[in-house]
């Protein structure tokens, strides 16, 4: 069973990054403890989370309260997504 924050991780590695090699890297962490951690499920550790924070700290209030500012430029990976697929499709507005 996976945990909020396990799959809140891998959203974000979706909407960043080419893979877990890539987002491993990115972040300072083995490959495999990403890849342990996203297939049990299991909560990662703090330092993963602070990594995560630092690389992106566009979701830090996302992940950690499951809330978004974007005034303040807190957003989700969804909303990134969406802003991604505006601007390939030029319908965004900046």
């Amino acid at each position: 069973m996976s945990s909020r924050l396990t799959e809140k991780i891998r959203q974000i590695r979706e909407v960043e990054t080419s893979g877990r090699g890539e987002f491993s890297q990115l972040i300072g962490i083995p490959k495999k403890t990403l890849e342990n951690i996203e297939l049990t499920g299991r909560a990662p550790k703090g330092e993963l989370l602070e990594a995560v924070c630092r690389q992106w700290p566009k979701y830090t209030m996302w992940l950690m309260t499951d809330q978004v500012n974007e005034e303040a430029g807190q957003i989700s990976p969804e909303i990134e997504k969406a802003r991604k697929t505006l601007k390939q499709t030029g319908t965004d507005t900046d």
